[in-house]
């Protein structure tokens, strides 16, 4: 069964009109999208309880849908039970009537969106380790890391573990397999001695979003 839970949030204008460096000229006008996001914005995280029910060579096989990763079937050995996840800033803040050719208001709300997504993770890795009753978990985000490492197209079968996700929580899948709303995730979290995480199998350099170095024995070790 899902379970999707209604993130609450309180977003810091002070602190947002620092990290942004909004003018003072545009504080006003920049306060009252904060304003009509704060009466609008329901971001949520929905979770499904999975379980793995084969392991094969290059592949796992979770609640009937077949995932090929080899990494995803290196990280999942000896495990039995997964959580898959989706997290978002939530359909309501994505359609506000902010005019798309703005660019200032757009990126704006675009920097707001992410911080009410940063909201989503705590709640997301508080319920899982209450229910699995581990401290530690590491995540898989299809498209994250190198293009193999788990393919982006491989979120049609992330989507179909929860059934209709569009209806449940406004989340759809674009023909290149993107999210909408944009400022979404999706993964498989799952319980762990050792922290991994997407970046240590990429190798593109100078990512600025990168939070572990690319890491070449667990690449040998999952390539074979």
């Amino acid at each position: 069964m899902n379970e999707i839970v209604k993130v609450p949030f309180k977003l810091n204008v002070d602190q947002l009109v620092d990290q942004m460096k909004i003018r003072s000229g545009m504080l006003e006008e920049f306060t009252d999208l904060v304003k009509l996001v704060e009466a609008s914005a329901c971001p949520k995280v929905m979770i499904r309880e999975a379980f793995i029910e084969e392991h094969g060579e290059g592949f796992v096989v979770i609640n009937g849908v077949k995932f090929t990763s080899a990494a995803l079937r290196h990280n999942l050995e000896g495990i039995g039970r997964v959580f898959a996840y989706i997290t978002t800033c939530g359909r309501e803040v994505e359609e506000l009537p902010v005019d798309p050719k703005d660019f200032v208001l757009g990126s704006w709300l675009h920097y707001i969106k992410l911080d009410l997504l940063k909201n989503c993770f705590p709640v997301l890795h508080t319920t899982v380790k209450t229910r699995m009753g581990v401290e530690k978990l590491s995540s898989m985000n299809p498209g994250s890391g190198d293009a193999s490492v788990w393919p982006i197209d491989q979120q049609v079968g992330l989507f179909s573990l929860f059934g209709d996700v569009e209806a449940l929580i406004g989340v759809r899948l674009t023909e290149s397999f993107l999210m909408s709303p944009d400022v979404s995730t999706s993964g498989i979290l799952f319980p762990t001695d050792q922290e991994y995480k997407n970046c240590q199998l990429c190798h593109r350099e100078n990512c600025p979003n990168r939070t572990a170095p690319f890491n070449l024995k667990l690449w040998e070790k999952v390539n074979g």
